[in-house]
């Protein structure tokens, strides 16, 4: 289903962009798996991420995930970071 969700990705809603404490998000897929997919956003902080988490929006800007596709909980989790330098 890669390309399918390399689409879906593509074809976004943007629902976040509008999010208060959103600033970037990149969609990544490592050289030598592509299958898999890494999704990096940053905030400018934490809270607002949970809010946007945990939002209506959240669950809209998801509808678009393709049919069919299962997310391996093992292999999927949340993680944060702080910035040290640009």
């Amino acid at each position: 289903m890669r390309e399918a969700v390399a689409e879906a990705f593509r074809n976004r809603p943007h629902l976040v962009d509008t999010a208060p404490g959103f600033l970037d998000m990149r969609v990544l897929s490592p050289a030598d798996n592509a299958d898999e997919f890494w999704l990096l956003t940053e905030w400018t902080d934490e809270p607002s991420f949970r809010a946007w988490h945990g939002s209506h929006d959240h669950r809209e800007a998801h509808k678009g995930i393709p049919r069919g596709l299962r997310l391996d909980p093992s292999g999927t989790s949340l993680q944060f970071f702080v910035t040290v330098a640009r």
